[in-house]
């Protein structure tokens, strides 16, 4: 018999599997983005809640997925895509999941560019070797058609950024963008818009607080 923990693993390796967060896949369903997070997954009391049918189903009709697959994820071994016990732990690396604009807000990172503190979201991700690595959650068309509302984006602080990568900036004002590096010098950084209906941006690297690269994203 299916336990509630059977059915928000199952939630969770859905969403993983599409390279998203638990409130990223709600997104995808036309669900409110915290029907799937931790705190919904209990009552006030500390009693376990079920998601409801309602929403399963919708994120299953989103991400094209069937209840025999839904099932099959529920298990303590795989995930469910026949692969036996899957990525081994050790493969695997729990992240922050950010949202978007959380990202441009005082207290989410460190003057390096680390995220600080707790309480995100968080999202299983294999071969990861920065311990400092992030996802950051999509969010508006900005960066469309390359990353859509709802994806996610794996950020590494630590990996060394060259001209043509896809990049995650932070100025000191505090604005988070995402765009192509086009040029790097001791004073000016040159990003091109991954959304050409966007501008391209010269900033004074006086302004720029962090530059990260995106290594990985939901397609």
């Amino acid at each position: 018999m299916l336990k509630h923990s059977d059915i928000w693993r199952a939630i969770d390796r859905l969403a993983h599997r599409h390279g998203l967060s638990a409130s990223g896949l709600a997104k995808r369903g036309g669900l409110d983005p915290t029907t799937f997070n931790k705190s919904k997954r209990m009552t006030p009391d500390g009693k376990l809640r079920w998601p409801s049918t309602e929403s399963i189903a919708k994120v299953l009709e989103a991400t094209g997925s069937s209840f025999t697959d839904f099932v099959a994820m529920t298990g303590e071994e795989g995930d469910g895509t026949g692969g036996g016990a899957g990525m081994s732990a050790a493969a695997m690396r729990r992240v922050p999941v950010i949202g978007y604009a959380q990202a441009g807000n005082d207290g989410y990172f460190d003057d390096a560019g680390y995220p600080a503190g707790n309480g995100w979201d968080e999202l299983e991700f294999p071969h990861v070797a920065d311990d400092h690595a992030y996802a950051l959650e999509v969010s508006g068309d900005s960066m469309e058609p390359v990353y859509r509302d709802g994806d996610i984006i794996i950020v590494s602080p630590a990996a060394s950024v060259r001209r043509g990568d896809r990049v995650v900036v932070r100025t000191r004002d505090g604005e988070v963008m995402a765009k192509q590096l086009a040029r790097q010098t001791a004073n000016r950084l040159e990003l091109v818009s991954l959304n050409r209906s966007h501008p391209d941006r010269s900033l004074p690297m006086a302004d720029v607080a962090w530059i990260a690269r995106i290594m990985w994203a939901s397609q």
